[in-house]
């Protein structure tokens, strides 16, 4: 190329560029509103087909979660008042039935998550069960304590109205509360809750385990059973032992599982105690001789095999039925969609688009809630704002 060419193609260029580097930014700035992701939490309504599957779920199945809820919500929220009394004259709906009445009284939201995602972790969990006595000896040594009575709760909202809901946990030293025991000091040596055992189990973790389930059987030695529900918690934050597995590089974040991190620990009973003191967090029981009720979540109301779950409540309001749309472990070829309903709560359960499946109890519930670590979708439907 000539050297006149060169430098006019080059100019020429140059001030074509110019402008359009000038420009950009207001053509970016002008057109940002593409480009913002959706604020996390419920979001916009949407249209019932949007719900993955809607159409083939076994709607009547959810309706006794539905009623179960009824007497906790109804006092409480107008709208769920008026919700109630119409699905009270449905004592066995059809699926058909019970589909319409959802899409009547409810409008589907979208749950959002950070950064505009739509998918979150499904988890899930289960009423364990285990051996136990209401005596120690040398078989049952591993004690399930009960709601010690040194255990403050400070409602904050009392001092601090802006702060409803929020609550700290603690006990009294002299005239100052300071944090309760955590894990490490209540199993540690000195045993500071000792006299304020529930029960015994023979299982040296069981009791962990137990915490996390928030709720299990107790097969005792003449043979009867009674059940054991959360009765409080210690107050101190959640943590993940399988976190800690991955980052010694004992586990990878694939193989974490109850059962994966139940055999860890029976291998290294040495490292053992070290590993469960990394979650601070601990809870205590209250019996619950009405076995067949079946564990009571935050809501106080029975907990529904794979129909009840456990939510973020400061996203998802407790009570709201939820469309989930996720797979099984094992069975990632097929969808599993369903109503679900946002009765319990959990440490570890944060987060917008986020859900942890009561799958009840029984070998098939072990498995699933063992291993269940999967993406998912949630819509929460909202009742309409019915006027009558």
């Amino acid at each position: 190329m000539p050297l006149s060419e060169y430098y006019t193609h080059l100019f020429g260029f140059r001030w074509i560029i110019k402008p359009l580097l000038f420009a950009l930014p207001l053509l970016l700035l002008a057109g940002c509103t593409l480009f913002i992701p959706k604020e996390a939490g419920i979001g916009d309504v949407v249209e019932w087909n949007d719900l993955p599957g809607w159409e083939k779920d076994k709607h009547a199945e959810s309706w006794p979660a539905l009623l179960s809820q009824c007497s906790k919500l109804a006092t409480k929220q107008a709208n769920w008042g008026i919700l109630c009394e119409k699905a009270a004259l449905f004592k066995e709906p059809t699926d058909e039935e019970a589909r319409t009445f959802f899409e009547t009284h409810f409008l589907p939201h979208e749950v959002v998550g950070k950064g505009g995602n739509s998918e979150g972790l499904i988890t899930g969990y289960y009423e364990p069960t285990l051996f136990g006595s209401m005596q120690p000896d040398k078989r049952y040594a591993y004690p399930i304590y009960s709601r010690p009575d040194s255990l403050l709760v400070i409602e904050l909202s009392d001092l601090f109205p802006n702060l409803k809901g929020k609550r700290v946990r603690g006990r009294i030293i002299g005239n100052k509360v300071v944090p309760y025991f955590d894990r490490s000091e209540i199993d540690g040596p000195e045993q500071p809750l000792k006299g304020n055992e529930l029960l015994w189990i023979d299982d040296p973790y069981g009791s962990f385990f137990l915490q996390i389930q928030g709720s299990g059987r107790i097969n005792m030695p003449d043979g009867s059973q009674v059940g054991v529900g959360y009765a409080d918690q210690n107050g101190h934050r959640y943590f993940a032992i399988g976190k800690k597995l991955i980052e010694l590089g004992e586990l990878t974040r694939e193989e974490v599982s109850l059962f994966t991190i139940r055999q860890w620990l029976k291998v290294h009973p040495d490292k053992a105690m070290n590993l469960l003191n990394q979650n601070p967090s601990y809870v205590f029981f209250v019996l619950n001789e009405d076995v067949q009720a079946g564990p009571r979540g935050s809501l106080n109301v029975p907990l529904t095999a794979e129909r009840s779950a456990a939510v973020d409540r400061s996203v998802i309001p407790l009570g709201t039925p939820m469309w989930l749309s996720s797979t099984l472990p094992g069975n990632e070829a097929h969808p599993y969609q369903r109503l679900i309903f946002a009765q319990d709560t959990g440490g570890a359960i944060t987060g917008p688009v986020r859900a942890d499946l009561f799958f009840g109890h029984g070998e098939r519930a072990e498995q699933l809630a063992g291993t269940m670590k999967k993406t998912g979708r949630l819509f929460a439907l909202l009742p309409k704002k019915l006027v009558y």
